[in-house]
């Protein structure tokens, strides 16, 4: 008699939802990886894994997979040649060419594509035996951030309410410790070891925290160095411009800042609204870094006009180019001439300087999906504006704005209108527009920066009516003095080494978003510390700026899980109306609870920092 499968409710308790326990916590042992491991070791155990997922009915899958493991092991124990990377090569083409299913296509083209990004790991395995790269493991917080802040010990030092000493101790690597703790994209958090019990620690809150206790102006720099008599031309005062500066007058440099504008900060506080990042905060950090004595500053200076750059790089020992990316681009579409049709930076440009545009009674639309136009749209909100809505060709999955910038914007009542590309601006018979038109789209296959692709749907353009169109569609770099000057650009980014020089102008150098295009106050930061040192270097000197804080001591790890304090921001409903800080400060009870969380990874289950205790 034919037996017929059984139907039961599943229960809790059964093999499905137990492996699926399992594999929860497997996920957090993927998502706190060490940054520094070897690659052929994370090739190996996502090969492993690939390996246990198999079904087995096709022979490709069964058994290709285990013989790609057998030769990557083999590279591993140092008992291979050439000709077994050649093979590895050729069987992982097999594979994913052959295999039925995803599992066994998609895990030999990662193979593949590792082979390519890593050959030389493998040729160095191969030949010499050891890592090519320095492979021990790696504090995740620490080597995450691009300025390279000692995550650890400034949480610790919190954790002893030393928050004077967790500022220096900031202040060591980045001298912006306000501007950081305001609107850092916290790349620090992303592998967090926390992640293994509960969830990463909230850092940037944290940081936010010391810097509410006490204003970054009212804790000492360090002492500069003896002079040495240089003199170096930092070209823009921002981020990058003024890290430089920073740490240029620490080692005893006597620095000369060139400022377009009235007051210094860049981007910071021309391009960042207040209820963001309130400008009286920026002015701590500016005013902690000016306190070192040895930085001049010239306002209102604007190189090509005023002064040319053939006159700067005559008169100084070396010259650090930070212009950033003030400029907003356009749109190449018709109508895009009309009236109230605005650049993004330009509306955010005139906001800071107290300029406030009356949008009573108007319907806004923003163009773009990055940050800056999250700014736009909520500003536009606090300008009294009826209706403000966001067009992006994107999906909101794909949008480069913060998630929680965008979740912000949602809050006040702003709509996201995705899968929309801006076609062309209606205007009437005054030139002043009407009407944005888009053209909607469709997802498509991924690009090659890793995002799928919008295409046009089969479907009738949507019309907006509107009275004002921002446009924020990214941010462009004034690069033609410095180009004329000799200096080498590729699409108006210079073009510099991994040191931040100009190998066509000795002693010239640049770096922050001039160079990558616009990107992260952090990214920026991070430049210009490597610019200060090899500034340095190039002088013939090889300073290295102290901070003489005193770790705490490591204690016994918290391992009972403990929820995540996030920083709560003011009721929507009310902070739409004004321009005030958006956040509420951490209380000092979270701020514990938060700072006893950290693992101490720079002491626990890592190689200690050379000197810690």
């Amino acid at each position: 008699m034919k037996k017929y499968k059984k139907y039961v409710i599943e229960t809790s308790n059964n093999t499905n939802e137990k492996i699926s326990m399992l594999l929860t916590r497997f996920q957090s042992k993927i998502r706190v990886y060490s940054p520094a491991i070897c690659p052929l070791m994370v090739q190996l155990s996502l090969l492993q894994t690939s390996k246990t997922q198999s079904c087995g009915k096709c022979t490709p899958c069964r058994e290709g997979l285990v013989q790609l493991e057998k030769l990557l092991k083999s590279i591993l124990d140092e008992d291979a040649t050439i000709d077994t990377l050649e093979k590895m090569k050729k069987l992982a083409g097999i594979i994913r060419d052959t295999a039925d299913c995803a599992i066994g296509y998609e895990s030999a083209e990662a193979v593949l594509e590792g082979i390519e990004v890593f050959e030389e790991e493998y040729i160095s395995h191969i030949q010499k035996r050891p890592c090519q790269m320095d492979s021990e493991q790696e504090i995740p917080c620490t080597t995450l951030c691009p300025a390279h802040v000692d995550v650890p010990g400034y949480i610790s030092l919190i954790g002893e309410e030393d928050y004077a000493g967790a500022i220096n101790l900031i202040r060591k690597d980045n001298p912006f410790p306000t501007a950081c703790a305001m609107i850092c994209e916290h790349p620090c958090e992303e592998r967090c070891r926390r992640n293994l019990l509960d969830s990463s620690l909230s850092i940037r809150g944290l940081k936010k925290f010391a810097v509410d206790q006490i204003p970054a102006d009212t804790v000492s720099v360090s002492q500069c160095n003896v002079s040495t008599g240089k003199k170096i031309a930092v070209i823009g005062g921002g981020p990058s411009g003024l890290t430089t500066a920073y740490f240029l007058a620490l080692m005893g440099h006597e620095i000369v800042v060139y400022e377009e504008k009235e007051k210094l900060g860049g981007m910071l506080r021309y391009g960042i609204p207040n209820y963001r990042f309130p400008k009286d905060r920026l002015d701590e950090d500016i005013n902690a870094i000016l306190s070192t004595g040895n930085i001049e500053v010239k306002y209102n200076v604007n190189i090509g006009k005023d002064v040319g750059m053939e006159d700067i790089y005559k008169q100084y020992d070396a010259v650090y180019v930070a212009i950033g990316a003030q400029a907003g681009k356009k749109l190449r579409i018709e109508g895009v001439e009309s009236g109230n049709v605005i650049s993004a930076v330009d509306v955010l440009r005139e906001v800071a300087c107290g300029k406030y545009p009356d949008y009573s009674g108007k319907k806004v639309v923003v163009i773009g999906g990055g940050n800056v136009a999250m700014d736009c749209a909520r500003t536009a909100v606090r300008c009294n504006a009826d209706e403000v809505s966001i067009v992006y060709r994107r999906r909101q999955d794909d949008m480069t704005a913060l998630k929680s910038e965008v979740e912000g914007a949602v809050m006040e009542g702003i709509e996201l209108m995705t899968l929309q590309a801006p076609a062309k601006i209606e205007a009437d018979e005054n030139g002043n527009c009407v009407a944005l038109w888009t053209q909607p789209q469709m997802i498509g296959t991924y690009d090659s920066a890793g995002r799928p692709r919008p295409v046009d749907a089969k479907k009738d353009g949507v019309r907006i009516p509107c009275d004002v169109v921002l446009i924020a569609v990214g941010q462009d770099i004034i690069s033609v003095p410095f180009e004329e000057f000799g200096m080498p650009a590729s699409q108006k980014c210079f073009i510099t080494t991994t040191e931040c020089s100009v190998k066509e102008k000795e002693g010239v150098f640049s770096g922050g978003d001039c160079v990558t295009g616009p990107s992260t106050v952090i990214k920026a930061i991070a430049a210009g510390k490597v610019a200060a040192y090899n500034i340095d270097e190039y002088l013939g000197y090889h300073h290295r700026v102290n901070c003489d804080v005193v770790i705490p001591y490591a204690k016994p790890n918290n391992r009972v899980p403990t929820g995540r304090v996030s920083i709560i921001e003011r009721e929507a409903r009310i902070r739409k109306h004004d321009f005030e800080h958006v956040e509420n400060p951490m209380t000092y009870d979270e701020a514990m609870q938060e700072a006893s969380r950290c693992l101490r990874c720079d002491q626990y289950g890592y190689f200690p920092i050379k000197g810690r205790r």
